[in-house]
């Protein structure tokens, strides 16, 4: 999944993308990569679902304004 939170503050990180990237960052998921742009973290259905729905619960409570994700499912050839 790959996800980013609105508005954006190039000085500072707001409130909602540090409670985002706390969130993702303690989720129980395979690989987590935050960045000032984007941020990606790949796990099972279950795992980042769990994460997604904390995620959005807890930016939008934080005062974000836009959350944008992209989540791609891999078969598990595919891994």
């Amino acid at each position: 999944m790959e996800f980013t939170t609105e508005p954006f503050d190039l000085d500072e990180a707001p409130a909602h993308a540090v409670v985002a990237r706390e969130v993702i960052q303690t989720a129980e998921l395979d690989a987590v990569d935050v960045g000032p742009f984007g941020n990606t973290a790949e796990g099972g259905a279950d795992q980042v679902l769990t994460a997604v729905d904390a995620l959005l619960r807890k930016a939008l409570a934080s005062g974000a304004t836009r959350v944008s994700f992209q989540v791609n499912v891999i078969g598990e050839d595919a891994r």
